[in-house]
C-alpha cells in the first residue's frame, strides 16, 4: 500500500472504508492536485474511488468551501453529459479526516497533456462546449479573476517589462460584457482523461463558477503555452471558435496571463523545476494576445 509523504492517512482510511463499507485494500498517490493530496482506492470489495484531502495553504484555509462546491458540482453533473466522477461522501470541515475531505467515484482514464493534436484538441473543444452548454440547477458562485491588483507588478525577469505594463492597464478597464455561462473555472489537459483515444472525464471541479467561457478557453491556452507553445494554444481556441462560433476576446487571454503571476511574497510562476523555460513560454503568450487586444 502506497502511502504520500506527510499526510496521516489513518482517520481518512478509516472514514473512506465506512462509506465503502469494506476496508481499504490499495492506495495509489495521482498525479496533480496542488490543493493537497488525491488518492486512488480499492476496497476488499474491490470498489473503487478517489479521495481528495485538501492539506496545502492556501486552499486548506478554504477547504470546506471548495470540498462542499465540488461535491455539489459533482452532484448537478450527474444527470448532465458533462463526463465527471460522482460525489460519494463529503467530510467538508475535517472532522472525521483531520484534513477537508471529498470521497469520489474514479473514472477510467489516464490524464495526457501531451495530446495537442488536431482531432483531440477539437474533442477537447467539443467537451468545453458540453461544459458551457450546462444550465445549472443549483446556485453557482460568480468567477473569481486571479490576476490579483497586488500582482501588477513588472517581473524582475521580463524581457519586454513594457509588455506587462500594457497587461495591467488592459486590466484596469472595466471587463467587457459577456453572458454568464456554467464554466469549470480550472480547465486545462491535467484536469481531462483520456481512454482508448477518447476523452473519459473531467475532474477538479473546486473552481467551478458563473462566467464568461472565454476565461475557461484563455486559461487552458495559457497551460497549453506553457507546455508547447503558443501555436498549439491558438490551435485549441481556434477548435473552440469552430465548435461555438464564439469569437476570441482577448481581454480574458491578458487576464489569465497575468494570473499565473506569482502572488506577492513568491516567486514562482507554477513551481516548475523548468522555472525559465516557463516564464519565457508565459511572456511570449502574452505578446501574442497582446497584439489581438
Amino acid at each position: 500500500m502506497t502511502k504520500p509523504d506527510h499526510v496521516d492517512l489513518t482517520a481518512p482510511l478509516r472514514w473512506t472504508a465506512a462509506h465503502l463499507e469494506a476496508p481499504v485494500t490499495e492506495v495509489r498517490k495521482l498525479e496533480g492536485g496542488s490543493t493537497g493530496v488525491m488518492l486512488a482506492l480499492r476496497s476488499d470489495r474491490h470498489n473503487e474511488a478517489v479521495l481528495r484531502l485538501i492539506t496545502e495553504e492556501p486552499w486548506r484555509t478554504h477547504g470546506e468551501a471548495l470540498s462542499t462546491r465540488e461535491g455539489e458540482i459533482q452532484q448537478m453533473l450527474a444527470t448532465s453529459p458533462v463526463p465527471s466522477p460522482m460525489s460519494l461522501a463529503l467530510d467538508a470541515k475535517g472532522d472525521h479526516c483531520g484534513h477537508p475531505a471529498h470521497l469520489m467515484t474514479l473514472l477510467p482514464g489516464a490524464v495526457n497533456v501531451d495530446r495537442i493534436d488536431k482531432t483531440s484538441l477539437a474533442a477537447l473543444a467539443r467537451l468545453l462546449a458540453t461544459i458551457h452548454d450546462v444550465d445549472p440547477t443549483i446556485e453557482v458562485r460568480p468567477y473569481q479573476s486571479w490576476a490579483w491588483q497586488a500582482k501588477f507588478v513588472v517581473p524582475t525577469w521580463a524581457e519586454h517589462p513594457d509588455l506587462w505594463s500594457t497587461a495591467f492597464d488592459i486590466l484596469r478597464t472595466e471587463p467587457p460584457s459577456f453572458e454568464p455561462l456554467f464554466i469549470h473555472r480550472d480547465f486545462a489537459l491535467r484536469n481531462v482523461l483520456w481512454s482508448n483515444g477518447s476523452i473519459s472525464g473531467v475532474v477538479d471541479w473546486v473552481e467551478a463558477s458563473i462566467g464568461p467561457a472565454w476565461l475557461d478557453v484563455a486559461h487552458c491556452c495559457t497551460n497549453i503555452a506553457l507546455d508547447h507553445g503558443t501555436v498549439a494554444a491558438d490551435a485549441f481556441a481556434e477548435a473552440y471558435s469552430a465548435e461555438t462560433g464564439q469569437a476570441p476576446d482577448a481581454y480574458w487571454d491578458v487576464m489569465d496571463v497575468v494570473g499565473f503571476l506569482p502572488a506577492p511574497g513568491r516567486t514562482s510562476i507554477v513551481g516548475d523545476p523548468a522555472e525559465h523555460d516557463r516564464r519565457r513560454s508565459l511572456e511570449q503568450r502574452l505578446l501574442a494576445v497582446i497584439s489581438r487586444v
